[in-house]
C-alpha cells in the first residue's frame, strides 16, 4: 500500500501577516471608539479617507514595480499604516494632511526601500513626522473633548470642516480647539506656573487630560488583549512604559512643582497607542529577546527627554524614529548564544 508524503513543513504556522495585521485592527477597537465618544466622528472620517489614499497608492506603486496586487493588499499592512497615521493626527485635520501624510507613508517610506519587510522606519510615524514638521499650524489644532466643548458638530458639519476647512456660521476655529494635557502643561511652565497650579485648569482630569485617559484606557485594553493573543511580546511595551515612568519618577522625586507625575506621562499623550501598536511594529524593531526590551527602554527614555527638554509636546513618532536607526545594533550586541558556542 503506498503513501502519500505531504513536503515539509508540516506544521502550519499560527499566524499569517493578514491574521496579525486582523487582530491589530480589531485591538484598536477600544480607543478608537473612545476617540469617537469625546472627540467626535472626525476620526471615523480620517481613517475611512486614510484606508482609501493608502489602498490606492500601495496598489499603483504595485502596479509599478510588476508586483502581485490583490495578494498583497489582503496582507492588511497598508490598512494598518492607515489607521495609526489617521488616529495620531487631530480629528479635525483638513483632507489634504491625511493624504499627504499616508502617500509619504506608503510611497516613500515603505515602498521605496522595497515593501513590506524591507522598510527600515516606521511608515505611519514617518508620515507623521513629515506633517507635524510641514505644518505645525494644522497638526496642533486639537478639538476640545465633549465635556469642554461648547460647539456641537452634525454630520455635515464634520465634512465641511475637513473637506472644505469651513465651520458653521457664527462659529470661530478658537471656539473648538484648545492645546492637549501635554502642550498645556509645557507652555504653562513656560509661564512661570508650577505643575499642581496646572493641573487644576479644566483640560485636566483625573491623571491626565480629559477624554484622552479614556483614550489611553482603550489603547491599553487592546494592547493587553495583543499580549494575551501572543501577537506582541511583553518587552518592548513593558521596556517602553518602564523607561518612560523611571525617568519621569526620578524628576518627579527632586522638584514636583517642575515635572509632572509618572502618571501623567503615561496616561498622556500617545504613550499607550506608541507602547503596544507603534513600537511593537515587528519590521523595525529589534528582534532578540533582550534586544526588544532595550529598545523599548530607549523609546521611553527618548519619550521623556523630548517631551520636557525637547521642541515637541509628545515626541513618540520621534523617540520610535531615532531607535529604529539602533535596532540593527542593538540586535547585532544582544544575539543568543549559540548552542555549543563559548560565551
Amino acid at each position: 500500500m503506498k503513501f502519500s508524503t505531504v513536503m515539509s513543513p508540516h506544521l502550519q504556522p499560527v499566524n499569517s501577516v493578514d491574521r496579525v495585521m486582523l487582530q491589530v485592527l480589531l485591538a484598536l477597537i477600544p480607543g478608537i471608539a473612545a476617540m469617537t465618544w469625546f472627540f467626535g466622528i472626525g476620526v471615523l472620517i480620517n481613517i475611512a479617507l486614510a484606508v482609501v489614499v493608502a489602498l490606492l497608492a500601495e496598489a499603483s506603486i504595485l502596479g509599478l514595480r510588476g508586483r502581485p496586487i490583490g495578494s498583497t493588499l489582503k496582507d492588511l499592512s497598508a490598512v494598518v499604516t492607515a489607521v495609526l497615521l489617521a488616529i495620531s493626527l487631530p480629528v479635525i485635520a483638513p483632507w489634504w494632511i491625511t493624504v499627504v501624510g499616508i502617500l509619504f507613508a506608503i510611497v516613500i517610506a515603505k515602498h521605496l526601500y522595497g515593501g513590506l519587510g524591507y522598510n527600515p522606519f516606521n511608515p505611519a510615524m514617518t508620515g507623521y513626522v513629515l506633517l507635524l514638521v510641514s505644518f505645525p499650524m494644522q497638526m496642533t489644532a486639537w478639538l476640545a473633548p465633549i465635556e469642554l466643548g461648547s460647539v456641537a458638530l452634525n454630520e455635515v458639519d464634520w465634512l465641511k470642516l475637513i473637506f472644505l476647512e469651513q465651520l458653521p456660521a457664527n462659529i470661530e476655529f478658537d471656539a473648538i480647539t484648545m492645546a492637549t494635557p501635554l502642550d498645556s502643561v509645557r507652555t504653562q511652565l513656560g509661564l512661570g506656573r508650577s505643575v499642581p497650579e496646572i493641573k487644576t485648569d479644566s483640560v485636566f482630569g483625573l491623571l491626565a487630560g480629559k477624554g484622552w485617559e479614556w483614550v489611553a484606557g482603550g489603547y491599553l485594553l487592546g494592547g493587553l488583549w495583543l499580549l494575551w493573543r501572543k501577537i506582541i511580546g511583553w518587552q518592548i511595551p513593558v521596556g517602553l512604559l518602564l523607561g518612560l515612568g523611571l525617568f519621569a519618577s526620578i524628576c518627579y522625586a527632586i522638584d514636583n512643582n517642575q515635572f509632572a507625575a509618572p502618571s501623567f506621562h503615561l496616561v498622556a499623550g500617545a504613550t499607550m497607542l506608541g507602547a503596544f501598536f507603534i513600537a511593537t511594529d515587528p519590521v523595525t524593531a529589534a528582534t532578540s529577546v533582550n534586544g526588544r526590551l532595550i529598545y523599548g527602554l530607549l523609546i521611553g527614555s527618548l519619550v521623556y527627554i523630548i517631551r520636557v527638554w525637547g521642541g515637541y509636546p509628545d515626541a513618540m513618532a520621534f523617540a520610535v524614529l531615532l531607535a529604529n536607526l539602533t535596532a540593527p545594533a542593538i540586535d547585532y550586541f544582544t544575539r543568543p548564544r549559540v548552542f555549543g558556542q563559548k560565551a
